[in-house]
């Protein structure tokens, strides 16, 4: 069997290293404070007006009705474009970041992939209009409405993939797994999308770091799954885990102590 790695652990609260004896009592209580989830909507909401805002400008540019006199069309294009992606990017992060301490309810469909698909809705609104009027407005020379299209259909694309949540979460999710859990410490590795029950997790092999906190934090993380070879390991079920092959899982009593 191959040789466990030792990792270092890292409190999800504090931000410091657990030590070994620490380990084995449970770093968090009770549910630490995640975020309010309220209050980054409402960042997110600010920063998508400003970005709609910058879109409006935009559009007043092309139609010659704004103009920043120390700058060329195409740079007052290239500007609002670039302030318009910045703010639908960071607005998205704070909304996906909402959703995951306060996930939607898969109960109301329309509800949960509007919520899940919010970041995306706002990007198309923030750039579709303003390439649709590049397009087809006569008035802009040709240079100035080529390079402009372009940046905004890049923008486009950027802001949508970086609005686009791929690791979604709902209400029910969310509640199954602190129900399985409750404040049981669990653990995460820096880039990884999963959760685990145990820091000795074969999986985790390949981190030299971990994070460790509640389930509820991991969930605020993005980590939004159970590892499938924790699950089977604790004989967990009724929570969301990671679709990782655990035919191969082999208990530690049972274990070849030779292999």
């Amino acid at each position: 069997m191959a040789e466990k790695k030792e990792h270092k652990i890292v409190s999800a609260s504090t931000g410091e290293q657990v030590t070994a004896a620490a380990k084995k009592k449970p770093a968090i209580k009770e549910a630490a404070p995640v975020g309010n989830a309220s209050s980054l909507r409402i960042g997110a909401i600010v920063l998508w007006v400003v970005a709609i805002i910058m879109e409006v400008l935009a559009l007043l540019v092309v139609l010659g009705k704004f103009n920043m006199k120390f700058l060329p069309t195409l740079w007052q294009l290239i500007l609002l474009l670039v302030l318009d992606l910045a703010c639908v990017i960071i607005g998205a992060q704070l909304w996906k970041k909402a959703n995951h301490i306060k996930p939607a309810s898969e109960a109301n469909p329309l509800k949960f992939w509007l919520w899940n698909n919010m970041g995306v809705i706002v990007c198309v609104i923030a750039f579709v209009p303003i390439i649709i009027l590049m397009l087809t407005n006569r008035d802009l020379d040709k240079k100035t409405k080529a390079i402009a299209t372009v940046v905004a259909v890049v923008a486009l694309l950027i802001g949508g993939v970086a609005s686009y949540d791929f690791n979604p979460v709902s209400e029910e999710q969310q509640t199954a797994a602190i129900s399985a859990l409750g404040d049981e410490e669990v653990y995460w590795a820096p880039f990884g999308k999963v959760y685990h029950t145990h820091e000795d997790c074969q999986a985790l092999n390949q981190s030299d770091t971990l994070t460790a906190g509640t389930v509820e934090q991991a969930i605020a993380s993005n980590r939004t799954r159970l590892c499938a070879f924790c699950a089977k390991r604790d004989e967990i079920t009724g929570v969301v885990t990671d679709e990782a092959d655990v035919s191969s899982y082999v208990p530690e009593e049972t274990a070849d102590p030779a292999a």
